[in-house]
Formats: structure tokens, C-alpha cells, sequence
């Protein structure tokens, strides 16, 4: 993202300019009808569409499952509505970030355009995996999902899903499309625009695929284990910036990016060639939400190794790079080493030969006093 040079000047109304600066507030009064919707009777129906979550089933209590009734959810056509509400949350959320924290930052530390543009991102992403991570890792541990593995695939389809797990995949979806209108509001560089859309739409695929072929267990699983490794990335990214020296982090990040692509290889592998494919049921059923047939299994695991692969790839010239700057830095760094040390070790001969000198033609050598006397 570009850095925004603000004026005092007022741009004209609806212009570009205008809207760049003042899409807060715009998306915000967006944001602010669908809550006053609520108010009103005549509204209330649509704008509840907007605000909460939607396709509520309520399970009544039994004697063998639960004494309280449980509400689940599943997915329909009016998500995109809930999705569309929190996007602008999200717009609103990014524009608060960057105004009252990341540009306080970047004013105290003078980064360059390159920089700027750098940390902007980092600091964007970080606080939202850092979320995610938290939120996800809390229906991980209170779904039970840690402690068995197996509810992975078991009982698929999972088609009805608790509050919290719906909820999250709603903001996820929400976030990631909210990426898209940013590039605009942050004037991303032409050349910046292709590498960010790939990296949105590839979200937006896997994402939307697991909750709409009813993988939102594996999926969640494997959103919280690739956060926390990009959340190491972006914070280290940031300390970096701050003082150049810190590279300890990206050690780190390193490894754990490693590791982070062998274990969604091996969940994958295991919740595909082995858990689905020995259920009983393997016929593609819309109805009931049932996408468990070979040739589903075979496109959703290519699609998982090939992101892989992708990320790997990246991840290598990402060293490479870096491994070129340290090598290049280094001889340069020798060599005014080497220099300096020349330079000192020619003055001290210089010094050495003047005193030579003097010593064997000046008359106040001790030597030549001695002479003389004798």
C-alpha cells in the first residue's frame, strides 16, 4: 500500500480523493442504517438479515445428549448478506487500526515508502491472525477437537455447526473480501495489485470451500495452525523493521513454516485417504450436504498440496534472497575491514620510517649523544 499524503486542502465532493480519504466515515453511516433497520418494525426483518447470523435449527433436549436445547447452524444464499454487514465492520476496523496506531508509528520512526508500505501490511495481518488464532484456538479446545483427532471426519457431513465455529467462518470470509476494496482505499501500487489479489483470492478458495463442502472441522483446524505461523512472520517482520539487527525471528519462522506444511499434509492426508474414505456413505447427496466421493476427495487434496507446494516455493526464494544479501553484505563488510587495517598498518610503517629516520640523521638520538662525547 501506497503512504496517503494528507492536505489541507478539501477535495471536491464524490471525487477519488474524497472518497480515499473519507471512506471510514462513508462505510461507517453504511454500517449505521443497518443497525437503525433494527429499530424499526418496518425494517427490522431485512436488517436482521444483515446484522445476525442466519439458518438457526434448534435441537431439543434429551436425557441421553443434554439437558438444555442446542442451537446449530447451517448455510444458505442469505450468508452473503451477514458477509457483506461485517465486511464494512472489517473496512472500519482496518481504517481505526491504521490511523491510530500503525500511522502514529510510522510519524516516530520515519520508515521509507518501501517500508512504510511493508509494516502497514505486517501490522494489518498480524493483529488479525493474532485474533483468529485466539478465536480459533478457543472452539478448537471447547468443540474437543484437540483431544480427538477423529472428529476431523467422523459424523461428516457436518452440516449444522455450533455459534461460534459459523460466526468465525462468517468474519474470515468478511475479512478477506474486505481486502479487496482496500486495495483502492490504500492506493496499492499497480505492480503490488496482481501479488495481492493471488493472495486473497487463494483465502477466499480454501475458505469458502470448506464451509461450503461442509469441512469446517479440517478446515478450522488447519486456518488456526497457518496463522499462528504467519503471525510469527508478520510480528517478526515488524521487530525487524523497528531494529534491523533482530533476526532471530525469522529463524523461527522458519522452522515453523516447515513443520506447519508437514502437518496440513499429514491432517489432510489422514482426513481424505483415510477417515472419508472409509465412511460408509459415499454418494454426493446436495440435500444432506454429503460431498464425500473420490473424485470431491481427490480435487480438495490436490488443491491443499498444491497451496502447499506454492507456499514452499515461495518460502525458498524467500531464503535464497536473503541468503544472497547476507553473502553480498558480508565480503563488503570484510573488505572495509581489511582496508581500514591496511590503512592503519601503512600509517604506523609511515611513522615508523619518519622516526627511523630522524633518529639516524638528527643529532638527538641518544646513540649519536654518546658518540659525540666519546
Amino acid at each position: 500500500m501506497a503512504i496517503r499524503k494528507k492536505s489541507n486542502k478539501n477535495p471536491p465532493v464524490l471525487s477519488h480523493e474524497f472518497i480515499v480519504q473519507n471512506h471510514a466515515d462513508i462505510v461507517s453511516c453504511m454500517a449505521i442504517i443497518f443497525l437503525l433497520g433494527l429499530m424499526f418494525e418496518i425494517t427490522a426483518k431485512a436488517a436482521v438479515i444483515f446484522v445476525t447470523l442466519q439458518y438457526n435449527v434448534t435441537i431439543p433436549a434429551t436425557e441421553e445428549q443434554s439437558a438444555e436445547t442446542i442451537s446449530l447452524y447451517h448455510y444458505g444464499i442469505k450468508d452473503l448478506a451477514t458477509i457483506f454487514f461485517y465486511m464494512l465492520v472489517a473496512i472500519i476496523i482496518h481504517a481505526i487500526i491504521q490511523e491510530y496506531i500503525l500511522d502514529k508509528i510510522n510519524r516516530k520512526m520515519h520508515f521509507s515508502k518501501t517500508k512504510h508500505s511493508k509494516f502497514n501490511e505486517s501490522g494489518q495481518l498480524s493483529a488479525f491472525y493474532l485474533f483468529s488464532c485466539v478465536w480459533g484456538t478457543s472452539i478448537l479446545v471447547s468443540e474437543n477437537y484437540i483431544s480427538d483427532p477423529t472428529s476431523l471426519w467422523r459424523d461428516y457431513p457436518h452440516t449444522l455447526i455450533p455459534f461460534q465455529m459459523k460466526f468465525f467462518y462468517i468474519l474470515q470470509l468478511a475479512y478477506w473480501f474486505h481486502a479487496f476494496p482496500e486495495l483502492y482505499f490504500q492506493k496499492t501500487k499497480k505492480e503490488d495489485i496482481f501479488r495481492q489479489i493471488v493472495y486473497i483470492g487463494l483465502y477466499l478458495f480454501h475458505i469458502a470451500g470448506a464451509y461450503l463442502l461442509n469441512l469446517t472441522h479440517l478446515g478450522l483446524v488447519l486456518l488456526v495452525l497457518h496463522y499462528f505461523v504467519e503471525f510469527l512472520f508478520h510480528i517478526s517482520r515488524l521487530f525487524y523493521f523497528s531494529d534491523e539487527r533482530y533476526q532471530k525471528g525469522f529463524s523461527l519462522w522458519a522452522v515453523l513454516f516447515v513443520l506447519g506444511r508437514l502437518l496440513t499434509l499429514i491432517l489432510s492426508v489422514l482426513t481424505f485417504g483415510f477417515g472419508l474414505a472409509r465412511a460408509e456413505d459415499q454418494q454426493l447427496n446436495f440435500s444432506t450436504g454429503n460431498f464425500n466421493v473420490l473424485a470431491v476427495r481427490i480435487s480438495v487434496l490436490a488443491s491443499i498440496c498444491m497451496a502447499q507446494a506454492f507456499m514452499m516455493w515461495k518460502f525458498i526464494n524467500f531464503q535464497l534472497r536473503r541468503w544472497r544479501e547476507h553473502s553480498s553484505s558480508q565480503p563488503q563488510s570484510v573488505k572495509k575491514k581489511f582496508v581500514s587495517a591496511k590503512g592503519k598498518s601503512s600509517r604506523k610503517e609511515r611513522e615508523n620510517g619518519i622516526n627511523g629516520t630522524v633518529t639516524s640523521n638528527g643529532a638527538d638520538s641518544p646513540r649519536s649523544r654518546k658518540d659525540k662525547s666519546s
